[in-house]
C-alpha cells in the first residue's frame, strides 16, 4: 500500500512526470528492446511500435493509475486494471516480465528528470508501480485459474479446418484442436491471441475476436486486411494449416440480469458483437436489443448478412446501419448514410452499452451515451490496438 508520505510525493512530481513521458517512454523501449531484442518481435505490436502508439497507452495507463490513488475512484481503477489483466494474459505475461519493465522504465525515468529523482521521489513511483503491477499480477494468475491454465502457459498449436471471405478484405477461420478434442470454452465477445512466423524471423503477435457459438468445439475468427500479421493470415494460411493461439481472454461480456443492450460498432468492430448476437440468438433471448453498426460501404461490410440474420432471429431487436460511402438505395430510418449518430435512436435508460470499433468511433459513442443518460459503469467496450489511458480521462 501507498503511504501518506509516497501519496503526497506522487501528488506533486506528476505533473513533471506526465510531461516528460514524452521522453521517458521512447528511452524507455530503447533500453528494453535493446536488452531484449526477442520481446519487440515476439510480444510487443512492433506496428505500434513505430506509429507510437503503445508507448503512449503505456504511459497513459501508468499515469491514470497515478491519479487514481490521488483521486480514489475504485470503480475506474478495477475497470483500467480489468482490462490489462485481460491483454496480459492472452499474451501470457507473467511477474518476471514485470521485473523487466521495472529496471528498463526507471533506469529511464532518471536519465531524464536526472536530479529531480530524489531518494524520496524514487521510492514513492517505486512504490506505485508494484502496487499496479501486484494488482495486476494478482488479477492475471485469477484469470490463469478460471482458464484452468498454469500462469502463461496459454498457448496451443490448432489446425485450419475452414476459410471463408466475410467481405473483399475479410476472411473468417475455422480453427480446431489438432488431435480432435474440443477446444475450451469462451464467453461470447471474448479473444484469442494469434502468434505467425513472419519472413524475418519475428513471431509477431495480434488478438481476433471469436465468432462462432460458445458451444461448439471450435472457434472462428475474423480478420480484416490490415497489417503484418493479419497480412500473414490473408496470404499464407488456409485448410489444413497450423496456427499458435492463446486461450480465451476478455470482459467484453454480456450482463447476465435481462437488462436492455446497446450493441454498437464499427468496420472490423462487428466481430465481437457477431459473437454476442449469436449466443443471444441461440438463447431466444427477449430482452430489448439495439444494434447499431457504421462501416464505410455495404459492399465492403465485414459478416453483412450474418449480422441482418442474427437481429431477425432475436424476439425483441432492432437493427440500424449507417455508410460514408456510396449511394444506398432504399435508406430510411433504419439505414442511413454519415457517420453514427444516436440521435433519434430508442435506448432504453436502464440500458447495458456494448461499444467495440477504433479508438475515435468508441470516444464518440461513449461521449453521446453518457449524454443520454447512461451511466459510465454501464458503458463496455474493447478497441482494436492499444487503448490510450489519459490522465484526466472519465
Amino acid at each position: 500500500m501507498l503511504s501518506e508520505s509516497h501519496l503526497a510525493t506522487i501528488e506533486a512530481t506528476l505533473p513533471a512526470v506526465g510531461a516528460a513521458i514524452p521522453e521517458i517512454t521512447p528511452n524507455f523501449y530503447g533500453r528494453l528492446f535493446g536488452a531484449h531484442p526477442d520481446l519487440l518481435d515476439n510480444l510487443f505490436n512492433r506496428t505500434h511500435q513505430k506509429t507510437g502508439a503503445q508507448p503512449q497507452a503505456l504511459a497513459g495507463s501508468v499515469a491514470a493509475y497515478a491519479q487514481l490513488q490521488l483521486v480514489p475512484d475504485r470503480a475506474r481503477q478495477q475497470f483500467i486494471l480489468k482490462r490489462i489483466a485481460h491483454k496480459h494474459a492472452s499474451l501470457g505475461i507473467t511477474r518476471d516480465q514485470y521485473q523487466i519493465v521495472h529496471k528498463y522504465l526507471f533506469e529511464a525515468i532518471v536519465d531524464v528528470l536526472g536530479e529531480a529523482v530524489t531518494p524520496e521521489v524514487a521510492e514513492a513511483w517505486d512504490a506505485l508501480y508494484w502496487q499496479m503491477a501486484d494488482a495486476l499480477i494478482t488479477e492475471e494468475n485469477h484469470l490463469y485459474q478460471q482458464a484452468g491454465v498454469a500462469p502463461g502457459d496459454v498457448w496451443r498449436d490448432v489446425v485450419v479446418t475452414g476459410r471463408q471471405y466475410q467481405s473483399p478484405d475479410t476472411i473468417s477461420l475455422t480453427i480446431a484442436a489438432t488431435d480432435g478434442s474440443p477446444l475450451p470454452s469462451f464467453h461470447a465477445g471474448q479473444y484469442i491471441s494469434v502468434q505467425v512466423p513472419l519472413a524475418d524471423g519475428a513471431r509477431q503477435i495480434r488478438q481476433y475476436s471469436l465468432t462462432g457459438a460458445t458451444d461448439r468445439p471450435d472457434w472462428q475468427i475474423s480478420i480484416k486486411n490490415v497489417g503484418e500479421v493479419s497480412g500473414f493470415l490473408h496470404e499464407q494460411v488456409f485448410e489444413g494449416d497450423t496456427l499458435h493461439v492463446s486461450t480465451p481472454f476478455g470482459d467484453l461480456v454480456v450482463p447476465d440480469d435481462g437488462t436492455p443492450l446497446l450493441i454498437a460498432s464499427a468496420g472490423i468492430g462487428c466481430t465481437p458483437a457477431i459473437g454476442v448476437l449469436t449466443a443471444l440468438a441461440a438463447q431466444q433471448d427477449s430482452r430489448h436489443i439495439t444494434v447499431l453498426h457504421a462501416d464505410r460501404s455495404r459492399a465492403r461490410q465485414p459478416h453483412r448478412g450474418q449480422l441482418a440474420a442474427l437481429v431477425e432471429q432475436l424476439p425483441n431487436a432492432q437493427l440500424t446501419q449507417w455508410y460514408e460511402e456510396g449511394h444506398v438505395p432504399g435508406a430510411s430510418d433504419r439505414v442511413r448514410t454519415g457517420f453514427m449518430n444516436l440521435e433519434g435512436v430508442d435506448l432504453q435508460d436502464d440500458s447495458h452499452a456494448l461499444l467495440c470499433g477504433p479508438a475515435e468511433f468508441l470516444s464518440a459513442i461513449r461521449a453521446q451515451l453518457i449524454d443520454r443518460g447512461i451511466p459510465e459503469n454501464q458503458i463496455h467496450y474493447e478497441t482494436f490496438g492499444p487503448e490510450l489511458v489519459r490522465v484526466g480521462a472519465a
